[in-house]
């Protein structure tokens, strides 16, 4: 069952938030950040709430919360700037609850998906992004030679970057890996099912010691 928190971030902002514990035997955390603010988003639009909903029942403890500005989070929308802050903020509670052993793969749809993928905390394991525009991110040149695991989840019929384009920019990022959803729009309206599909699969492989 979800527990309500309430995050501080560093600037002095609280965010409302959500922890869903993994049940049964934990294999890892995930942070979810939402799209848009300014088109609606929230921690409960459709994919977040899918994922928030599905993953705890494998074993990944979830943490879903509201960028500044949006429903009961204070402070007011910075166009991905100080949302950085809100990530860490929720980075940092998600290991204060579940300790530091477990993968952190940070996610993020849309908005949200840049800017996870602009934040670099070293409590971080691997990125999941699913249909990032790729228009807030804050380094890209850093993020590009970053080691760790990303893997970007795209729509096939994206109404806002088609996968093509994202494929040309990620091109020679390192560890990176795109899959994309096929008849899925941005939206993902009736195939949420298959993201907590390829959620699954990446935890497996972030959890996978290397040989």
């Amino acid at each position: 069952m979800a527990v309500a928190r309430a995050l501080r971030t560093a600037d002095g902002e609280t965010l409302e938030a959500e922890l869903a514990p993994a049940i049964g035997a934990e294999r890892a955390a995930m942070v979810l950040c939402h799209p848009h603010p300014q088109y609606g988003g929230t921690m409960r639009s459709i994919v977040i709430s899918s994922l928030f909903e599905s993953l705890p029942a494998s074993g990944i403890a979830c943490l879903r919360f509201n960028f500044r500005g949006v429903e009961n989070s204070t402070g007011s929308h910075d166009n991905g700037g100080a949302e950085r802050g809100d990530v860490r903020a929720a980075l940092s509670a998600l290991v204060e609850e579940v300790g530091d052993d477990l993968p952190m793969v940070l996610t993020g749809w849309s908005f949200g998906g840049d800017v996870a993928l602009s934040v670099s905390d070293p409590t971080i394991d691997a990125w999941l992004t699913i249909a990032p525009p790729l228009r807030f991110i804050g380094d890209l040149a850093a993020l590009a030679t970053d080691r760790r695991p990303k893997h970007l989840a795209l729509a096939e019929h994206d109404e806002f970057r088609s996968p093509r384009e994202v494929a040309a920019v990620v091109a020679g990022w390192r560890a990176t890996t795109i899959e994309v959803v096929g008849g899925a729009s941005h939206f993902f309206v009736g195939r949420t099912d298959r993201l907590a599909v390829i959620a699954n699969s990446f935890v497996d492989e972030v959890s996978t010691p290397e040989t």
